[in-house]
């Protein structure tokens, strides 16, 4: 039998559980948070803590609103800024072949935190899926996520064209 070890993820299983919503949290400027890599006017953006792949990214603006429809014009204009911004530098970062974006309101659309609206940036590449997703329902990721917020960090810290 084959063992795989995740020895990050015991802090999640065992550790106290954040009240509140963890987007909230994580985008209080007040507090520093190893996975942002960006911090806008009206958004920020952070790294997810269980990625699809090295590199996802997740655009969120600080106010807690649930739906695109509830953002004011400057939120929605920065949230679209900040997701093409992350396209370029995950271009740079990882040299995908295409990048899932993607929104899911509602539970029924596959959001997991349905309170706090925010978009997903996804890296693929062909022939990404693996066996371990499929039969295993676990995700082989080669890079660490302090390492992942390291080297986006870098690059979205230049100027933007």
């Amino acid at each position: 039998m084959e063992h795989l070890f995740s020895p990050w993820r015991l802090d999640y299983i065992t550790g106290e559980k954040p009240s509140g919503c963890v987007f909230c949290v994580r985008g209080n400027t007040n507090v520093p948070d190893p996975l942002v890599v960006f911090r806008g006017t009206t958004c920020y953006i952070v790294l997810n803590k269980y990625p699809y792949n090295n590199g996802h990214l997740l655009i969120v603006p600080y106010r807690h609103t649930p739906s695109l429809a509830t953002l004011t014009a400057d939120e929605l204009l920065e949230m679209a800024t900040l997701t093409q911004r992350s396209e370029v530098v995950l271009r740079e970062a990882y040299n995908p072949e295409g990048i899932n974006v993607g929104i899911n309101l509602g539970k029924p659309a596959g959001a997991g935190i349905i309170e706090h609206v925010h978009i997903h940036a996804v890296p693929r590449w062909n022939g990404d899926t693996n066996f371990m997703t499929v039969f295993g329902d676990t995700r082989v990721l080669p890079e660490d996520l302090a390492s992942t917020a390291t080297r986006l960090r870098s690059i979205f810290e230049r100027p933007s064209d």
